[in-house]
């Protein structure tokens, strides 16, 4: 299967750069996945398609302010030498370890050797690399005094794909109305259409609600780069299933409702926690899934995402679901009729 297989045409004035004043106020392409029959509409009428007894599943992650930028620090001796220029060094915050150690991408890398020092915030938050680990990305310890969270509040910012070119004003648009566990490196952005509201009316119609949680990571700005897209290596992004949420799910399939997950983080997560024969088990793990036509699922029933970037592993998972033919289709017709792209564009359900 070749990556190709998977190209479509997208205008760059179709990439939306902003979120929309209200969030369910975007355009829905409903897709029949078994006819690939198109509908337009409006986000709020998912609920026409929610049935009582389904279960709309949600990834309950929060995006950290990842991007920080800041300086190396420099010896006497550096000062002086060519070294000195382009002092400036970007982190991308990718994964927690212990003990103030995370998993980060540094641009530009070649100014990361283990040992490097690096300053932010006029030496308020110091970071040191420790090592490389695979596909480049360094291992860093922080110092500081005070408490963590609260110093990359002040000194991270939203790290928005870079597709992504406007300043975003208000971070809260980046972050689902649900959000909850702090842990992203980006938003699972079908659930940026939720209002608290619409929410609100999905339960009072009998349709349950489990959270799940994946933390999103780098994979999210990582294109494929093989031909055959069997060569590419998945990022591992870890997740959790508390005990009650699996029961919501499992309850669910067991009296014949549906699962419908809300954006392909929901999705992977489920398929990684369940076993051949479609049981939702309880877990916090690694999962590195790659799902592409030829996937059998073994819980989704339907699915709620954002339209995404040609050749991406997530166009890859959509159109394991609803095949890839009737998956380009709609996405021709999307762009023929001006729907918004990517992060902050419109939505689609695969039905």
């Amino acid at each position: 299967m070749k990556k190709q297989d998977f190209y479509f045409d997208l205008p760059e004035e179709l990439i939306a750069q902003d979120p929309l004043s209200d969030r369910s106020s975007s355009r829905l392409l409903v897709l029949d996945k078994k006819t690939g029959e198109v509908r337009h509409k409006t986000f709020t009428d998912i609920l026409e398609y929610l049935k009582p007894g389904d279960c709309l599943v949600i990834n309950n992650t929060k995006v950290i302010p990842a991007r920080l930028i800041g300086e190396r620090v420099l010896s006497e001796e550096q000062k002086n030498s060519p070294e000195a220029k382009g002092a400036q060094i970007e982190l991308l915050l990718l994964k927690r370890r212990e003990n103030d150690i995370w998993e980060t991408l540094v641009k530009p890398g070649k100014k990361a050797k283990p040992g490097t020092i690096i300053s932010f915030g006029n030496g308020l938050l110091t970071a040191e690399v420790l090592d490389i680990v695979e596909e480049g990305n360094r291992l860093v310890q922080f110092r500081y005094e005070g408490i963590f969270e609260e110093i990359l509040d002040r000194l991270g910012q939203m790290p928005l794909p870079p597709y992504i070119t406007h300043r975003l004003e208000d971070k809260n648009r980046y972050q689902t109305v649900y959000a909850k566990h702090e842990g992203s490196a980006a938003a699972p952005t079908a659930g940026l259409h939720f209002t608290k509201e619409l929410l609100a009316e999905v339960e009072k119609r009998g349709i349950t609600i489990a959270n799940v949680t994946l933390h999103v990571g780098l994979g999210t700005f990582r294109p494929v780069k093989e031909d055959n897209i069997l060569d590419h290596h998945m990022h591992t992004e870890s997740y959790q299933v508390l005990p009650e949420e699996a029961e919501k799910i499992n309850q669910t399939k067991k009296n014949g409702g549906r699962v419908i997950c809300v954006g392909t983080t929901s999705c992977r997560t489920v398929e990684s926690a369940a076993t051949a024969d479609g049981i939702v088990e309880a877990k916090e793990e690694d999962t590195s899934i790659f799902i592409y036509p030829g996937y059998e699922f073994k819980v989704l029933d339907g699915l709620i995402t954002n339209f995404h970037l040609p050749e991406s592993t997530l166009l890859m998972l959509v159109s394991a679901l609803a095949g890839r033919e009737h998956v380009l289709a709609a996405y021709e017709e999307a762009v023929q009729e001006r729907y918004r792209f990517f992060s902050f564009g419109d939505a689609m359900l695969l039905i």
